[in-house]
């Protein structure tokens, strides 16, 4: 079964007895990941997805430890267990097999084509049923301050999508947003992420700055395909929409190209 949304998931969780709903009011400096981090940490049976309904200052709920077992990563990804997937991502993956993954689709010969793995271009969506262009603000998010010693609030889950200035092809990668203030994020994409490289190519041609989307809360198959170490030239949506057994739906950003 999978996901079109985090929604569906986390009922699926509730129905599973794999979510708890907090309803006190909690802090995000600091309170919100320390309790996680005893959730995570502790007997194997309260290790739960938290969801928490009132985060002090935040004009929405947190969702928190989705994934932090097995069990519940099986079930984003619309099995019952990671070995049902194991064969076929290796398959897939396997990088002595020639060819762009497009043609590793056609040759393992899988039970949906490429078609059905593309992603479906739509032209309206519920993250754009509120939209904000004149005066857009980090404020009332629930960004986490989750160490002492860190510098400050963190966007730790995101999908930062961007294209290649050349070529146009996507990347989308999970790098770590630190807030500068509530307009300004601070982006850590490591040297050798697909992100970064869009970066270097766009510099190369004199380009100052590149296009960037980001993307809170997707559907678990891409938030997964996001952190997955695919190999360079592997489309994370593509690799989504295989994984869900359909292609995963987008919508053109307001402000950006992507």
């Amino acid at each position: 079964m999978a996901f079109d949304d985090l929604h569906e998931l986390m009922a699926h969780l509730e129905t599973r007895g794999q979510l708890r709903r907090i309803s006190v009011p909690v802090r995000r400096e600091l309170e919100i990941a320390e309790i996680a981090d005893r959730v995570v940490k502790g007997p194997a049976a309260g290790n739960l997805a938290l969801l928490f309904e009132r985060v002090e200052g935040c004009s929405m709920p947190l969702l928190i430890n989705t994934f932090g077992t097995a069990q519940r990563t099986a079930w984003a990804l619309g099995v019952e267990e990671l070995d049902e997937l194991g064969a076929r991502v290796a398959k897939l993956l396997d990088l002595r097999m020639p060819g762009s993954l497009f043609d590793k689709f056609r040759k393992l010969g899988d039970l949906f084509g490429v078609a059905k793995a593309g992603p479906k271009l739509v032209r309206s969506a519920p993250c754009q049923e509120v939209v904000e262009t004149e005066r857009p603000s980090l404020e009332g998010l629930p960004i986490l301050w989750c160490w002492p010693q860190d510098a400050g609030y963190y966007i730790t889950f995101p999908l930062v999508i961007t294209r290649a200035p050349e070529t146009g092809q996507r990347n989308v990668g999970t790098y770590r947003l630190q807030v500068f203030d509530d307009r300004t994020l601070g982006m850590h994409w490591q040297t050798h992420k697909g992100g970064a490289e869009h970066e270097r190519e766009a510099r190369r041609l004199g380009r100052e700055r590149i296009e960037v989307a980001i993307a809170l809360g997707a559907d678990p198959a891409l938030m997964y395909a996001g952190t997955a170490p695919l190999p360079p030239g592997v489309d994370e949506v593509v690799f989504a929409g295989w994984l869900r057994g359909k292609g995963v739906e987008l919508v053109k950003a307001k402000s950006v190209d992507l």
